[in-house]
């Protein structure tokens, strides 16, 4: 009989996976319904600049349910009609406020996209993606308040560690923002997430590897980790077709390859949502291996850690994160 290894987090697979991470702290699956709430971001609108990162183009991943002209509690309800057809054996919700930057508004305006997402029928949580310079004390005192009673995450656009590239790709914001923001966030007991994008101009397999100690020892409760995908009108687009400058756009086993080295060095202690990003194919100019279905992409990448017997964390070294970016 063939020895079953269990690992820290307490199942057999070789990263701390989000959908048995949410099985354990709800007792089943749950289904994340996103919503576009119309809000923007600072980088935008003009208080810090505009055009927006030059990467982004948000219409790739709204689904067609997700349209800001509608309330949120219809957004919710189509959602979860769409949801109940898909997976069947979803039950429980959290709202997801994925578009742009959802804590960018003034407080009144928060409370009421909140609780109005909140009053919908089987919703159980909210979860809020945003930037680090869009939270303060009062945003996320209240969300703490809401905790009490509902599961809510905050969910971070943090995409590099290195000011420069933050800078290139018009993110207004720096890393240090993003350190302030996952302190106030865990002095609140909220759970944190981050995300990250591999390949932003000037990195590539070598940079991400240095970074990736930064990352391990955030204070995360999960990441995502997402390829760099040049989407059409986007400024980043613009720069590619004119050869502005190389990026990393690798193959995909070189990216699994780059992903379990990843994998290898972060904190076991973090869950990982997300190894790659999917969006229609048409969104895309360079679709590379685009096309390819997420679920073949993560199987991919678990028989890929299988064969090399190694592990989430097996790398792993607790290291300071503020010596390390400031003697880096």
């Amino acid at each position: 009989m063939k020895a079953v290894t269990t690992y820290p987090w307490g199942t057999e697979r070789r990263f701390n996976a989000y959908p048995d991470y949410f099985r354990k702290l709800f007792g089943g699956r749950v289904q994340k319904v996103s919503v576009d709430a119309g809000l923007t971001c600072p980088n935008r609108d003009g208080s810090k600049g505009t055009g927006g990162c030059t990467f982004c183009n948000n219409d790739a991943f709204n689904p067609s349910y997700c349209r800001p002209a509608l309330p949120v509690k219809q957004q919710i309800s189509e959602g979860i009609r769409f949801h109940r057809f898909r997976y069947r054996r979803a039950g429980k919700y959290l709202a997801y406020f994925q578009t742009f930057s959802n804590t960018y508004a003034p407080l009144p305006r928060l409370k009421q996209l909140y609780e109005e997402a909140l009053s919908c029928e089987g919703v159980i949580g909210l979860i809020i993606s945003t930037r680090p310079d869009c939270v303060d004390a009062g945003v996320l005192d209240y969300l703490a308040s809401l905790a009490e009673k509902y599961y809510v995450a905050v969910e971070y656009g943090i995409e590099s560690v290195r000011d420069e590239t933050l800078l290139r790709v018009n993110r207004r914001h720096t890393f240090s923002d993003a350190l302030k923001a996952l302190d106030l966030t865990r002095q609140r007991g909220l759970p944190a997430g981050a995300h990250f994008i591999i390949g932003l101009p000037g990195e590539n397999n070598h940079t991400i590897l240095q970074d990736i100690s930064i990352i391990a020892d955030l204070p995360l409760d999960t990441v995502k980790f997402h390829q760099l995908q040049v989407f059409e009108n986007t400024k980043l687009a613009e720069e590619y077709r004119r050869h502005a400058y190389s990026l990393y756009l690798p193959p995909l086993e070189e990216y699994l390859h780059l992903m379990v080295q990843l994998a290898e060095r972060l904190n076991p202690d973090i869950v990982i949502e997300r190894i790659a990003s999917e969006v229609p194919p048409r969104f895309l100019v360079n679709p590379g291996w685009g096309a390819v279905r997420y679920d073949e992409i993560q199987r991919r990448f678990e028989r890929l850690l299988e064969e090399k017997q190694t592990w989430q964390g097996r790398l792993y070294e607790k290291k300071s994160v503020i010596d390390q970016h400031q003697n880096r």
